[in-house]
């Protein structure tokens, strides 16, 4: 499958080759699309080929998008590449999501078909792996890369399709709050937004959000390719299906937006809480306790968050202060080009003040992208979570 987006949108941006838009521009779950897609397989499937479907997980840093492209790093190209060695021939990787050069994914999965030849009798196919071998194996040619390794693997039907037949995904986009500079241990792993942010505002206005509605404001126009990596023919012929780079339909049905104020990573307890925890005699799983309903007694009124009311308290030298950290949760079955990005960006302004929660839906009803806010950076965005009916 050839890529022509060098930053292909994690909010489902169709990007395949021109001879397939038709197929791939069809809002994801459509019936017939499903259909269309598993008649093909029932033809094409030879005898001996296991699909599998593959989740894996990936820091965007380093990653030009997740499609494959010539003569760039890409998420396809690491998998295709670690598959070549497990099983010495090549195959096709078939992504559940896009996603953005930049972004993250905490669990995106692929479907991949697998034959096993015997490499003793070259010819001869053998059972297919078990899945864990499959993990194992792939994840062992992965190991230098660094930034991205398999997570779960399962034997799935010929069918079967990681695009088609997900029934929900969910992003998470990570702001860090404060003034101080960021820390290393986050550089590029969240936007750091150094006004602080009105959370209540930014919950009011995510309930404007929520529901069915026409999100044409909160959808990037085009496919947006980059010219210094596509020649003048390539981009001449990419002008003529411009039309077809739209998702045909501008609803969509956002089933959560949310934002939640949760401890900042890489958390470490401070002295005051240590002493807390020994004073009140709590025991060895006490903090992790806290920590799974909540934020940990005075993990922001100690004085260690970056623009907290105690932020001038000496916490002595080379102790750095925390930033609060705001995660923001949106789910649905599938996404608008750049939805997710935009509606960050529109909720980060609610919390700036420089827009109110009228604003929002003065936004949303406006239905045209110059009304929304500029769009939040790609480093912030996680892809979590595919959601599937599985066996």
């Amino acid at each position: 499958m050839t890529e022509v987006n060098p930053k292909a949108s994690p909010e489902e941006s169709p990007n395949e080759r021109p001879s397939k838009i038709s197929k791939t521009l069809k809002e994801e779950g459509d019936s017939s699309e499903e259909e269309e897609e598993k008649e093909a397989v029932d033809k094409s499937m030879k005898p001996g080929l296991q699909r599998y479907l593959v989740a894996v997980e990936y820091i965007g840093t380093r990653f030009c998008g997740s499609q494959q492209q010539l003569n760039h790093r890409t998420v396809v190209g690491v998998l295709q590449e670690a598959f070549h060695k497990f099983i010495g021939q090549p195959v096709t990787i078939c992504l559940s999501s896009r996603t953005d050069a930049g972004v993250h994914a905490l669990s995106n999965v692929c479907h991949v078909d697998v034959e096993r030849i015997s490499k003793r009798k070259p010819g001869e196919v053998l059972p297919p792996h078990e899945p864990a071998v499959v993990r194992k194996a792939v994840n062992h040619f992965l190991q230098k890369e660094g930034d991205i390794m398999v997570t779960d693997v399962q034997s799935v039907p010929a069918h079967f399709h990681a695009r088609f037949k997900a029934q929900e995904r969910t992003y998470f986009y990570r702001l860090l709050i404060g003034p101080e500079l960021l820390s290393t241990f986050e550089k590029d792993r969240a936007w750091h937004v150094s006004e602080e942010l009105d959370l209540v505002s930014m919950q009011e206005a995510c309930k404007v959000l929520v529901g069915h509605h026409d999100f044409s404001s909160f959808r990037a126009s085009g496919c947006q390719v980059a010219p210094y990596l596509l020649d003048a023919l390539l981009l001449a012929a990419l002008s003529i299906f411009a039309d077809f780079f739209q998702a045909k339909s501008p609803f969509r049905t956002l089933e959560e937006l949310s934002v939640l104020e949760v401890v900042s990573t890489p958390y470490f307890p401070s002295i005051t809480e240590r002493e807390q925890n020994s004073s009140n005699g709590e025991g060895p799983h006490s903090f992790h306790n806290k920590c799974k309903t909540g934020l940990p007694t005075g993990s922001i009124s100690n004085g260690i968050m970056a623009g907290g009311s105690n932020s001038g308290t000496d916490l002595g030298f080379g102790i750095r202060r925390r930033h609060r950290c705001y995660v923001i949760t949106a789910r649905s079955r599938s996404f608008l080009y750049h939805q997710v990005r935009l509606l960050v960006g529109v909720l980060k302004s609610v919390g700036t003040g420089d827009l109110t929660v009228s604003d929002v839906e003065r936004i949303l009803n406006a239905r045209s992208i110059t009304a929304a806010s500029p769009m939040a950076p790609a480093c912030g965005l996680y892809l979590g979570h595919v959601k599937y009916e599985l066996l």
